[in-house]
């Protein structure tokens, strides 16, 4: 009798630099060598995922991001700008008065063009990471989960070229302008599916791996603008409808890390190993839920054995 495994799929969620921590679930999966068969993302999860279905193991990416951050096109970017305004009520008074400065030339911005960040800025480090390749390349099946602000719906990229769909998956409201195509105009997938649990079952998986690296709900009582409800109400809003999303996954990994700004990206590091602890800490339930993952390992195992000899 032939065993056959179950096809695995990884629906990476979005949330910006938190989800880093997908490059140490990468890594927990590649010490337990168990192939990944399908992998779909949504925003930061696409880019890894991305990354991932190039050919890349975690380790060359881990490298990779350190590369990024010391890196001209990350230093003199927006992305740390804006990650510089957030963090000024630790700042000195000098420091205080450059960022209320970059506030308000970042809201001056965001009134005269459709995203804070330069295009091409962000597309640089879409570059950094994927090299110039169609879907057709890789080496694992990928999909990229977009919503097209026309028509409201979310449109699945599966073909053409990798950086280009990744581009308009990453592409945040408000802060990264969108993806023309055709008669389309893509935007960042998290809007209608944070974690892509039902896409990457429709590519042809049979064991879906949720990671969710969104934000947490916690009670909050500091709105003193109306910027801040607005903001607090997408929040509640995102999370309850990826709560629905997460129904639909055989397994969750939830790494730990907090409500951090979706520009954290210096936090890479820590990001990394929360992914990673969250992934074993999953993974005995994961190949529990694997009726035939054991015994799928074992006969491999024993097949390696007798060609040694």
């Amino acid at each position: 009798m032939i065993w056959r495994r179950k096809r695995i799929g990884l629906a990476l969620g979005g949330g910006g630099a938190r989800g880093l921590a997908h490059i140490g679930v990468f890594r927990a999966f590649e010490d337990e060598s168990i192939s990944i068969d399908v992998i779909a993302g949504t925003s930061i999860g696409a880019l890894v995922g991305a990354a991932f279905a190039t050919g890349l193991n975690s380790h060359e990416m881990d490298e990779m991001v350190s590369s990024f951050l010391e890196s001209p096109t990350f230093q003199d970017s927006a992305l740390k700008s804006i990650r510089e305004v957030q963090e000024s009520k630790h700042f000195t008074l000098t420091q205080k008065i450059q960022a209320f400065f970059k506030n308000r030339i970042i809201l001056a911005q965001a009134m005269f063009r459709p995203g804070i960040l330069h295009a091409d800025d962000f597309q640089a480090m879409i570059d950094y990471f994927l090299p110039d390749i169609k879907f057709e390349d890789l080496r694992i099946p990928f999909v990229a989960v977009t919503t097209d602000l026309i028509s409201g719906l979310p449109v699945v990229l599966s073909e053409g070229s990798l950086r280009r769909a990744v581009m308009a998956s990453c592409a945040v409201p408000g802060a990264v302008p969108p993806v023309r195509d055709d008669d389309r105009l893509l935007s960042d997938g998290g809007v209608v599916s944070l974690v892509p649990t039902a896409i990457a079952r429709e590519r042809g998986a049979e064991f879906v791996v949720a990671v969710t690296v969104g934000s947490e709900i916690k009670a909050h009582d500091e709105m003193k603008s109306a910027m801040d409800v607005y903001v607090r109400a997408t929040d509640i809003m995102a999370f309850h409808l990826e709560q629905e999303k997460l129904k639909q996954a055989d397994a969750i990994i939830r790494p730990k890390v907090g409500n951090l700004h979706w520009t954290d990206f210096l936090l890479a590091k820590d990001l990394i190993i929360e992914g990673e602890k969250a992934a074993r800490e999953s993974m005995p339930a994961i190949k529990k839920a694997l009726p035939f993952y054991k015994r799928w390992t074992t006969s491999s195992s024993a097949t390696r054995k007798e060609r040694k000899f």
